[in-house]
């Protein structure tokens, strides 16, 4: 297994979990990755453009629904026009041109230490874990409801991996009451993690006590934490065509404190939206265009990533289908229709598998390829989603990590200087000789080459030896072991969480944040 220290190194250590004192630290930086890989195109420059001036013909001939009579007026006040009876905006073009002309190209997301912070702008990549999850599962305790507990284990798990860059929200603890669940969910983000945070945008109060706690943690003034991104949250819209009151709410909340919001439509093709690509993706640019648009409305210049999450369904059943050649195209078409608009942008993995087997490991190989591809900025579900969204894996958490430091080491320079192109080497062995103890490769054996976190590489007899584990079984040692050996972040000082702790004791006493609905 491969294990990182604080200076950023990764140290391998042996099979058995000893330390491997004799090897040298292989240096990786997985902390802030750039894709090496050219944008594929799916549709021509000429159809993108149609697709874009279709998405603004949509918001202006037949409008979106917003639910939110605050948000109605900051349209409004633009220039929209506004059926009140029907709660349905029509955005001119206008509009629209005026927001992306202030939405930022680039920023930067701050961690808790500059390590961890993160530069948002086409060309950056990110990875993020399996999010939004009722459920969790793993082969000890078997697939239940999210707990707290489980939350805990997740951000432990995320913690962990540097190719993990922000934490998500990951499974839903329900054993917590919703009016005080994010007081601890989001104390568990702060006080074992040091990476960019998630916060739930469910009603003003809820995000305005979520940033306090922020603020309490890292040691930020209101003003220090205005003046620079910190934190995020995820916005669905409603496909298709309508954006709800927490939405809403959450795009004015996060825009007028200088925190980001990625605006994420979920398009099914088929289902809730047209069963074509270029149809489900022109109804998805529509709606990420609205959003957008409102977070200019309410503070021009605010942060904001473009986001974009279109699959097919099985027109046998309805069900949701990831990792197919829909998902891939729209995962391609999204990233065109983004470099159009020049924003950072977020796209997704996905799973419809119901264990973690090859047709899971599969479905988020390809979809995560297709958002490579495409020059997603952040990339979500990434390790663990399984069930299309239903359910997060501790097992699959781990055999998708292979896959995710796999893509950083991609991210990598491959040196080839004189000394990489081995004439030497290539004089010392002879004709029908072999590279092992030659002087080059014996300078580099231990540190050459990506040490996996779950795959083994041994021959079947020693695999049998070994007890004949499959991924993952072997998976399930792995996260343990994580979990087990965790430790909090040097930057959680402990009298800031005893200020976060009394913070919460007294907003919980208060009744806390009902969700707004």
């Amino acid at each position: 297994m491969t294990m990182q220290n604080e200076t950023g190194v990764r140290t391998r250590r042996r099979r058995g979990g000893a330390p491997a004192g004799d090897a040298p630290a292989r240096p990786v930086n997985y902390h802030s990755l750039r894709n090496p890989f050219p944008p594929v195109p799916v549709f021509t420059d000429d159809r993108v453009a149609a697709i874009h001036d279709t998405a603004l013909r949509v918001l202006e001939e037949l409008g979106i629904k917003v639910l939110l009579p605050e948000a109605r007026a900051l349209y409004k006040a633009a220039g929209a026009r506004i059926d009140e009876g029907s709660r349905m905006v029509f955005i001119g073009r206008d509009i629209v041109e005026a927001a992306l002309t202030s939405a930022p190209r680039s920023f930067t997301l701050h961690g808790a230490v500059p390590k961890r912070d993160l530069l948002m702008e086409l060309g950056t990549l990110s990875f993020q874990s399996g999010a939004g999850a009722p459920n969790v599962t793993d082969h000890l305790r078997g697939r239940r409801p999210g707990k707290l507990r489980d939350v805990i284990e997740l951000t432990k798990m995320v913690q962990h991996f540097d190719a993990i860059q922000m934490l998500s929200p990951g499974v839903e603890p329900q054993d917590v009451d919703a009016a005080v669940r994010h007081y601890a969910f989001t104390r568990a983000q702060l006080t074992l993690s040091d990476k960019i945070p998630f916060i739930f945008s469910r009603g003003t109060q809820q995000v305005a006590d979520c940033f306090e706690m922020l603020r309490i943690v890292r040691g930020l003034s209101e003003d220090e934490f205005r003046a620079a991104p910190h934190c995020y949250t995820i916005i669905n819209t409603n496909s298709p065509r309508q954006i709800d009151v927490p939405m809403a709410q959450g795009l004015t909340d996060f825009a007028r404190a200088g925190q980001p919001s990625i605006v994420t439509p979920f398009c099914l093709m088929g289902a809730m939206a047209p069963v074509t690509v270029a149809g489900a993706l022109t109804l998805s640019h529509a709606e990420a265009l609205a959003g957008i648009t409102l977070t200019q409305l309410a503070r021009p210049g605010a942060p904001v990533l473009y986001g974009a999450f279109a699959s097919n369904v099985d027109m046998k059943s309805g069900a949701p289908a990831f990792g197919t050649p829909e998902q891939v195209k729209a995962s391609l078409g999204s990233g065109q229709l983004a470099r159009l608009l020049g924003l950072p942008w977020r796209n997704a993995a996905g799973c419809a598998a119901n264990i973690n087997d090859a047709q899971a490991a599969h479905e988020t190989q390809m979809s995560t390829w297709g958002a490579v591809l495409a020059g997603a900025t952040v990339v979500i579900h990434a390790a663990g989603w399984i069930e299309g969204g239903l359910t997060v894996s501790y097992e699959k958490f781990m055999t998708d990590m292979e896959m995710v430091q796999i893509f950083a080491e991609l991210c990598a320079e491959t040196p080839a200087e004189d000394a990489e192109i081995a004439f030497d080497a290539l004089a010392e062995v002879q004709p029908g000789g072999h590279f092992f103890g030659c002087a080059h490769t014996m300078e580099r054996y231990s540190s050459a080459f990506y040490e996996p976190v779950v795959a083994d590489w041994s021959n079947f007899g020693t695999w049998t030896e070994r007890g004949a584990l499959d991924a993952s079984e072997r998976a399930t040692g792995i996260w343990q072991r994580v979990v087990d050996e965790h430790q909090p972040p040097a930057s959680v000082q402990p009298d800031r969480v005893a200020a976060l702790d009394e913070f919460i004791a007294r907003r919980s006493a208060e009744g806390g944040a009902p969700p707004d609905s």
